[in-house]
This record gives C-alpha cells, structure tokens and sequence, in this order.
C-alpha cells in the first residue's frame, strides 16, 4: 500500500482539479494525434507554393529540424520511417520537425501542365527562406538526401546565419559532366523514368537483389499520379551546377555526411568529406545500408544523429542509446565524456562480412542550450 502511495506522488507532480482529469487526457490524445500526423501548410514564397508538414510547435526556443527528400520520394517516404523509430523519438519530442516537399513532389499533387518550366535547383533553394519565416523560426538543423542534400547546402551557404547543423546524405556536389550528360542522355531513351531513377536510389546489388525495398519504390513512382512533376524533378537535379566549396571557404555550421556503402553516391560523398572544414566534419560511411540508409539503418543513423545533436550542445548525454544490439561497437575517444577539450571521437561498427563504418563526431565546446 505504501509503495503505490510512492508512485502516485511521484506521477502526480502537478495534482488536478475535480473534473479536469478526463479533459486533459483527451487533450493529450489530440495532440500526439496531431503531432504523428502534422499540420500540412501550403507555403507562399517569391518562386511559388511548397508544401510543407509541421510537427510540433512553433514556439520553441530550439531550432527547427528542416528536411528535404530526394528525387522519386516525397518528404513522408523519404523520413517517416526514420522520424517513427522508436529510438529517434527521443529527438522528435525535443525539437520541431519542418517536413519539405519540393514543387509538385507532395503525394497527390496535380500534374504540372505542358510546357511548366521547372525550377532550378538555386531557385528551390532560394525559396527555404520563406518556410522559415512563415513558421518564425530564425535557424534550423537542416537533414537532405541526395537532391535534397544539394538543396539545403545551397540554402546553408546562401544563409549561413540560418543553419546551426547540417546532415546531408549521399550528397554529390558535382554538376553532371559530359560523359555523365552522354550517359544520362542515353539512358533517357533505353530506360524509363522509373529505372533512372531507381539507380538513382539504389546500390547496384540492391537493383540486381530486387530487394523488396526496390520493388516497393518502383510500384511507388510508376504508379505515381504526379509522375511527370517526378520526371521534371529529376531531370532538375540532372542539370545543377557545381557545389563551390573549398576549406577555407566552407559552411559555418557543423555537418555530418552520410553515406551507404556501395551506395552510388559514395564517391561523391568521400569527395566532399575531403573538400570540408575537418574540425566542423563528421563523416559516417555505413556498412550494409544501401543507397537509403535512413531507411535501411534507421538505428545507425539515429545513434549518429544524437551524438551529432549533443555535439551542438542541444542533448545531455543521459539521452545517448545504443546501437543495435546485433552489432559489435566499438567506441575510441581522444576526449572524456565530461566535456574537456579534443579534435574528435571515432564511432566504428563492426559487421558480420567484415566492413566497417565510422563516424568522427565533434564534441560539445559549448553549454547545453535551453530546453
């Protein structure tokens, strides 16, 4: 009897008033509700409308999670299953989410009309300005794949003072060279849009494999009412221009490059990680994750992701999990856990055919921020 006393006091921090029990249940309710579905907002910006999917309030003191897909996904296949693992709520609760759907790419968009000129990849970027200011947030911790990881970099070095952070996954900084031009001409003619852009998406053993990650995203964009907007997309993302980065002339905020191993994109990734600022650079190269890895190493990514955070000063380290347990981790610090100064920590993760993975994460030289 005394012991359930115990956990009542406990529980009942905060004691209610008679018949205010039941309201504020259902008021909770709602309200995860609400959060597991977000609020969408079509948003006005000087290069036209994007959608956009708010989880979370617009109040906090905490900067905004902004993401953006890759071509053939929208912003709820890309990262839902990412967001929705169990591990990664820890993050969600803490800070709002600001889901970006680039032009016509949202699921059940109208077809563009004939003729719609598209557009450009600077344009799109140039447009991210207007969702931060619509939802009043003045910086975010921008998280991009691919076509979306090319975008926010755009963003991020057009306005500095607007990204605290950076993820980009299987970033390619590069714009298209001839022989790539030829090929993907050639390829435009022999192969459907969906085919493109699955080799777009994919390792070639997962495309050989026909795993069922593959035979979902091929049903998922052929039969895609929106499916010209898609081509339009992508034959945007085709034509970008080179990515100017340089050390000494860099982003500002810390940045975390992902990328699968023998994803098609892991070159460019090394490429990039070598152009980067090495005290502000964490790189993790997963082992067994395709070219999705927040879809097929949702566990190794989140784990990445909240050492990532806490390096910002934004997780206390009471809030760090671990790694799959089917995994071997081994874990090296040049530093203690208590905040003293070093250059980097080194997260590699052992797999059963022997690869390896590693992510160097910078550690917090700054106090927690507000909650």
């Amino acid at each position: 009897m005394t012991t359930e006393m115990q956990e009542i006091a406990i529980t009942e921090e905060k004691p209610l008033l008679t018949g205010q029990a039941d309201s504020t249940k259902d008021a909770e309710l709602a309200a995860r509700i609400l959060l597991d579905q977000g609020q969408e907002h079509s948003v006005e910006t000087p290069h036209g409308v994007l959608h956009v999917t708010l989880h979370g309030s617009r109040t906090s003191r905490r900067p905004a999670v902004l993401t953006f897909h890759d071509v053939g996904l929208d912003s709820k296949s890309c990262f839902s299953p990412l967001f929705r693992f169990e591990e990664m709520q820890e993050i969600v609760k803490h800070f709002t989410l600001i889901h970006v759907d680039a032009p016509g790419q949202e699921e059940g968009a109208a077809a563009f009309p004939t003729g719609y000129q598209y557009p450009s990849m600077d344009t799109i970027a140039e447009m991210i300005p207007a969702v931060l200011q619509f939802f009043n947030f003045k910086t975010v911790i921008g998280i991009g794949v691919g076509a979306g990881a090319y975008i926010l970099s755009k963003f991020t070095l057009a306005n500095p003072d607007s990204v605290e952070g950076l993820v980009l996954v299987n970033i390619d900084t590069n714009a298209r060279g001839w022989i790539d031009w030829a090929t993907q001409k050639l390829s435009s003619v022999t192969s459907s849009v969906t085919d493109q852009i699955l080799s777009h998406l994919f390792s070639q053993e997962e495309l050989s494999a026909n795993t069922d990650l593959v035979q979902s995203h091929r049903e998922l964009i052929s039969k895609s009412s929106n499916l010209v907007n898609i081509d339009l997309f992508w034959k945007t993302y085709n034509s970008r221009r080179d990515l100017i980065l340089e050390r000494s002339s860099t982003f500002k905020c810390p940045v975390m490059l992902v990328v699968g191993d023998q994803a098609p994109y892991e070159e460019a990734a090394v490429e990039c990680n070598s152009k980067l600022d090495p005290t502000t650079t964490s790189f993790l190269k997963m082992a067994d994750a395709g070219g999705l890895p927040q879809l097929t190493q949702p566990a190794k990514l989140t784990e990445a992701f909240k050492y990532f955070i806490q390096g910002m000063g934004y997780m206390a380290s009471s809030c760090m999990t671990r790694l799959s347990r089917s995994r071997t981790t081994s874990l090296s610090s040049s530093y203690s856990m208590d905040g003293s100064r070093s250059r980097s920590r080194t997260l590699s993760q052992g797999s059963q055919g022997g690869t390896k993975g590693h992510v160097t994460c910078i550690p917090p030289n700054k106090p927690n921020k507000p909650t």
